[in-house]
């Protein structure tokens, strides 16, 4: 019946659609009236061509764009979005592989893991999330990124996303909390099994610089809790909770230089012994090597090249 109804509907747009000023006048109308050119538009297949994508384009929002913020309770399209790719970054291979090959799966509609990228700051952690959405746009998959404050709005988050034909990430950047509060018991039931039950179309990806997600103190250590082995015990879970552990660690010597190079040549910049020194010594001044430091210097490096006099 909604079948029959729907292709109702449907012809009687392409019926509309072709109406001419004659068929819509009386004849000897006494004002001049503008012509128009019609055609013939099959709304109908239009329709189950669109029907036949629908797990690629998506509708509404989500067939405009591809990654999304929390704003005010409702999701609002990032208008300008990271444009990086994988084609662009150097080393991690491994490691991207593995985040690679469990996106994948969610792509594909098959078991998907929850994902922990946890590392040193700088490594390429979030780039990677963002690279991923970029590389799966056109299959179907969409970001969403929260805040640490929103995760009380996850299980909303899956009541709303879960009949779209879409795949998700919720994207959580940089993750940690203090011990205990509501954020930290409403994404530890989140990640064990709440109410709201797991959908196969969505994931949760979470970034951090911390093992332990839950920041321990002194106090925490040894305070007055009859059960403060318990409690550390159960704290420390959370990160064991997710499905997939990734690690990012900081580039040895070679692996730091071959980035640092590989960014010098996009920005067509020379690369030389001299070049590997200056780069290696803005790593010791900026805390150490990562490939965020690798493409800082290059910036620099382009930066002051082009404010010498030529």
């Amino acid at each position: 019946m909604l079948k029959d109804a729907l292709e109702a509907e449907l012809e009687t747009l392409r019926l509309l659609g072709g109406l001419k000023p004659e068929d819509v006048l009386p004849e000897g109308t006494p004002f001049p009236v503008a012509r128009w050119e019609v055609e013939d538009i099959d709304f109908s297949g239009g329709y189950r061509g669109h029907m036949a994508r629908i797990r690629e384009t998506g509708y509404g929002i989500f067939a405009d764009s591809h990654v999304f913020l929390l704003r005010d309770g409702e999701l609002k399209p990032v208008l300008h979005p990271d444009p990086v790719d994988f084609g662009r970054l150097t080393g991690y291979e491994r490691e991207r592989g593995e985040v690679e090959k469990n996106t994948l799966a969610l792509v594909n509609g098959l078991p998907a893991s929850n994902v922990l990228l946890y590392g040193d700051s700088g490594t390429g952690k979030s780039t990677t999330v963002k690279a991923l959405a970029n590389r799966f746009r056109d299959r179907g998959l969409r970001l969403i990124e929260l805040r640490r404050d929103q995760l009380e709005e996850i299980p909303w988050l899956i009541d709303k996303l879960c009949g779209n034909p879409l795949k998700f990430i919720l994207f959580i950047d940089d993750l940690s909390f203090a011990s205990g509060g509501d954020r930290f018991s409403a994404l530890k039931a989140i990640l064990e099994g709440s109410v709201t039950a797991r959908t196969a179309n969505i994931a949760i990806y979470a970034t951090s610089n911390r093992r332990h997600l839950v920041r321990e103190n002194f106090q925490d250590r040894d305070g007055g809790d009859v059960h403060l082995r318990d409690t550390l015990e159960e704290i420390s879970s959370l990160s064991e909770r997710f499905g997939l552990t990734v690690t990012f660690l900081r580039p040895d010597r070679a692996l730091y230089l071959d980035i640092a190079r590989r960014y010098c040549m996009e920005m067509l910049l020379p690369f030389d012994e001299e070049v590997a020194r200056a780069a290696e010594a803005f790593a010791l001044r900026r805390g150490g090597r990562s490939p965020r430091t690798a493409r800082q210097f290059a910036e620099n490096l382009f930066t002051e090249q082009r404010r010498e006099p030529s």
